[in-house]
């Protein structure tokens, strides 16, 4: 028995000597194919093996850092790959769409994987995204229709064999900002209030970079409102001491994160879709608030909101010099063509606050695109 043992173990020795003597000849003698990629083995310094690529070149570029859209839209996110030197015959290769989750690009919420024709989509994304195609080597992303999270930034990876690359573009809603304040008066609504208001008037919680956007463009409001990431920031154009101090330069002025129960401020809120029509109900006389309403219905439209109005003059050009009703009891009028007797000099959107229901004024609806 012992000596059947010595010879068992023999054996097993000879053989695994056989195979790391072939392993080294090979390694050092013969060059290594991947997937059609040359590689060779080097050994540095330390005696560790390294792979230096010397084929193929995968290349991954976009030729847009950032895609601005409108919500309920769609988008497409150009990646497109190539090889150097030009390869002519079809490749097996894996595109992966990813969104960074976080600043730092350390958390990922998969997006979509394609392999030739085939293709998965997930979570939120499923079934409302695609490779666009168009020519070889084009794995751009469409995505259709836009949501109100669907804004970011997104990686394309494009694999293949041991080659993977990537590039990353943002996606950014083309919108406008507008300061909203409560029926209750300045400064009353915590975070989550905040949010919840801007949800009601067809919006969402401005983010910071939309705010700065918005500044850029001349935003100038002195009450401090809630932001997406829990700040109180407010835009200032004209510097002067009820906001901040004439001495300070324009800018964005900050209150730093706030408790988000208990710090109350106004909100800064942003739209970026409008899936219908803003108009003034012509009609023969004013009503009150309640008669406004009725008045929507009866035109087979609803009473329009904030955040829609606001959408349809950014987007649609909506003109008006009469003063209407909207649905949250607040009464404005939006003027893109500056001229006397219609408010300040610069376009935008008069409000008159929330007046007593009973007063007489127009009403701007809403009607919907089915």
């Amino acid at each position: 028995m012992y000596r059947y043992r010595v010879e068992r173990m023999n054996m097993w020795i000879s053989r695994h000597l056989v195979v790391i003597w072939l392993y080294l000849h090979f390694s050092e003698a013969s060059p290594r194919y991947s997937n059609g990629f040359f590689y060779q083995d080097a050994m540095n310094g330390n005696g560790n093996g390294e792979i230096h690529f010397s084929g193929v070149r995968l290349h991954v570029e976009s030729p847009r850092s950032t895609v601005a859209a409108v919500q309920g839209s769609n988008a497409t996110l150009p990646c497109h790959y190539r090889y150097e030197p030009e390869i002519h015959t079809p490749r097996r290769t894996r595109v992966k769409w990813f969104r960074l989750s976080s600043t730092d690009g350390s958390l990922e919420e998969d997006v979509m994987v394609a392999i030739g024709t085939r293709h998965r989509s997930y979570g939120g994304f499923r079934g409302r995204v695609r490779l666009r195609r168009e020519a070889p080597g084009d794995a751009s992303l469409v995505i259709s229709p836009l949501t109100v999270d669907d804004t970011g930034l997104y990686r394309c990876e494009v694999i293949d064999g041991l080659e993977d690359e990537s590039v990353t573009v943002g996606l950014e809603f083309r919108g406008v900002v507008f300061p909203y304040y409560s029926s209750r008066g300045r400064y009353q609504m915590n975070f989550h209030e905040a949010k919840q208001v801007c949800e009601e008037q067809g919006a969402t919680l401005a983010t910071f970079d939309q705010l700065f956007a918005a500044w850029e463009e001349g935003l100038d409001w002195c009450n401090a409102g809630w932001l997406a990431d829990g700040t109180a920031q407010y835009p200032v154009s004209t510097p002067r001491e009820a906001c901040g101090g004439a001495h300070l330069a324009p800018g964005l002025r900050s209150y730093g994160l706030r408790h988000q129960h208990l710090d109350h401020f106004d909100a800064f809120c942003f739209t970026a879709s409008l899936k219908g029509t803003v108009y003034f109900l012509e009609q023969p006389r004013r009503v009150n608030f309640t008669e406004a309403a009725q008045a929507c219905r009866d035109a087979g439209s609803e009473m329009a909101k904030v955040g829609q109005l606001y959408a349809g003059w950014r987007f649609q050009g909506l003109d008006r010099c009469d003063a209407g009703w909207l649905a949250d009891g607040s009464v404005r009028y939006p003027i893109s063509r500056p001229r006397a007797n219609c408010g300040p000099e610069e376009a935008g959107v008069r409000t008159f606050g929330y007046p007593p229901r009973q007063q007489k004024h127009g009403v701007y609806c809403y009607m919907p695109h089915w």
